[in-house]
């Protein structure tokens, strides 16, 4: 895997809204909030699946009806394509579930 310059990695980032880089972790993060529980959880399990295709898995944390996720490629050390291409997939997965100005 080739990691991203920076030119591309802010390219990107236009292409994602709701999306940050992290420079100290070489990351893409975002969170996402969710009426409750349950629709949290239903969206951590359908990015799930997801990652599982795309054989590429988030780091991410659940907090009642939050999710935070950071995507970075671990064995690249920073910021690859399949982060941006899970990203994407992440979004489209959230935009029917996630509350008005849920992304933070």
């Amino acid at each position: 895997m080739v990691l991203l310059e920076e030119d591309e990695r802010s390219e990107a980032l236009r292409t994602l809204p709701g999306w940050s880089y992290d420079d100290e972790a070489r990351a893409l993060r975002r969170s996402f909030r969710f009426r409750d529980f349950g629709e949290a959880f239903g969206f951590m399990t359908r990015v799930a699946l997801e990652a599982e295709k795309a054989d590429h898995h988030p780091d991410w944390s659940n907090s009642w009806n939050r999710v935070e996720i950071a995507l970075t490629t671990h064995s690249a050390g920073g910021l690859t394509r399949s982060d941006l291409v899970l990203a994407a997939r992440i979004d489209a997965v959230a935009a029917p579930l996630a509350l008005e100005g849920g992304a933070d």
